[in-house]
Parts: C-alpha cells; structure tokens; sequence
C-alpha cells in the first residue's frame, strides 16, 4: 500500500523546494537591508604637542599620510598621497617616490616625472591654544 503517489510526491517536493528557496532569499534580503557600512576615514589628526618638532625640522606623518615641516613661518603639511591613484609616496632622497607607478615629486611636492600630473595636496595645520597641532585633510 503507497502512502504517497508520485504526483502527491512531485507536489510535497516542488513546495519544499519553493519553500526552501524563498527563505533563502528572504536570508539575504535581511542581510542587504541590515548592512553596517564602514566608518568614515578620519578627516582631522591629533599630532602631538608643537614642541615635539623643533624648527626647521622635517617630520613624516605615517598615520596621516603627510609630511610635517616646522620652518621660521610656522608649521605647514603637505600630503603623502599620490595624486594618480591614491598611494602613499616614499620619501626617496630629496623628493617623494610613489611605489606603485614610479611618480616622482620634488621635496615641495611639485611633479618631476609621471604618471602623475597633480602636484601633492597641501594639508592645513592649526595650532590649538593648549599647543597641540592638528592636521586636516580638507
């Protein structure tokens, strides 16, 4: 004696099949729809107190990217990025090296070779009255 014929087999199969298939895509529209994208990156740097760079020094900011130069007119930065797609240049010598398609920049960030054709971005600096310095990326 059959409990199941083959057509109450096929229908028991194609529904759980369905079934099946609907909760996995209802699964991965919850996914989509709870989403947590990723923090912004940080647009502002704390970089210590101005004491800690003593005149006419030259200090590379690995966090930032950027480099930091105390001169007689005060603190200034300049970006580390490479204006062509986005690495971070090396320093090489007296100018600036960008390891992923062998832009060269000058030692004021002035393209000396391409691919690059944008010089590198000066970054603005503020001293805060309790003397710490902080660089901006904007």
């Amino acid at each position: 004696m059959d409990i199941f014929s083959r057509r109450d087999f096929l229908k028991l199969t194609n529904r759980a099949l369905l079934t099946l298939s609907g909760l996995l895509g209802l699964g991965g529209l919850l996914r989509f729809l709870g989403y947590q994208g990723e923090e912004a990156p940080a647009t502002e740097f704390d970089v210590g107190l101005s004491e800690n760079y003593p005149l006419n020094s030259t200090t590379i900011l690995p966090d930032v990217p950027a480099v930091l130069e105390h001169t007689a007119a005060g603190f200034s930065a300049m970006s580390l990025t490479c204006t062509h797609l986005g690495c971070t240049v090396e320093q090489d010598g007296e100018g600036y090296l960008c390891p992923c398609h062998g832009s060269r920049y000058d030692s004021d960030g002035q393209v000396e070779h391409g691919p690059a054709t944008e010089p590198l971005p000066p970054l603005k600096v503020e001293l805060e009255a309790d003397g710490e310095l902080k660089v901006s990326l904007s």
